[in-house]
């Protein structure tokens, strides 16, 4: 048993090869460092929170990491597979612009209704400025949650009905790259 999960089967491989933007010995390192942090093969919310807080000593990412969590757990059963782990990382470490911000949009669209409400972009704001505590210095308009949602929503909002359409998003992140900057977080550990 112990000795078929050591390794990713040649089809697993060539599927991963093909829906991610990682190659052969890439996968291979990170389902070793995957299968070395999660024996059982699969990742929990407490875990990945754990994880988390590693890369954010000084502020308290366990909120963030929720909502992170939810967007890598695809088949939403709870547990993040390899697989789902990574081609989330695929994604946001590698992807083009729009998957980026497909992925992004996921992230802020708490409720999956396909719109982001100013409620759902707080929630996300306040996490990564839980998560990033006094780390960041952050000019006047932007010192605070509200302030900067206020903001997001004064460009994105294009016809004023206070949600964002996945098309307001995606020319609003283009205008504003700070929107998709949550997603960097990912680039120092690939």
């Amino acid at each position: 048993m112990g000795k078929s999960q050591s390794k990713l089967s040649p089809e697993q491989l060539a599927d991963l090869q093909k829906n991610t933007y990682f190659d052969k010995k890439e996968l291979q390192q990170w389902y070793k460092g995957f299968r070395k942090d999660c024996p059982s093969g699969q990742l929990d919310k407490a875990e990945f929170g754990r994880i988390y807080k590693q890369f954010f000593p000084f502020g308290d990412p366990t909120e963030f990491a929720d909502y992170v969590f939810n967007v890598f757990d695809e088949n939403k059963n709870g547990t993040i597979d390899f697989k789902e782990f990574i081609c989330a990382l695929s994604v946001t470490s590698r992807g083009r612009l729009d998957e980026k911000l497909k992925w992004a949009f996921q992230l802020y669209d708490i409720d999956k209704d396909g719109t982001i409400t100013y409620d759902e972009m707080l929630q996300i704001v306040q996490a990564i400025y839980k998560m990033t505590g006094e780390m960041v210095k952050l000019p006047n308009d932007e010192d605070t949650p509200e302030k900067r949602v206020d903001k997001i929503f004064k460009n994105m909002d294009r016809d004023k009905d206070a949600k964002l359409t996945f098309e307001e998003f995606v020319e609003g992140s283009k205008q504003d790259p700070t929107i998709v900057q949550a997603l960097s977080l990912y680039d120092g550990l690939v």
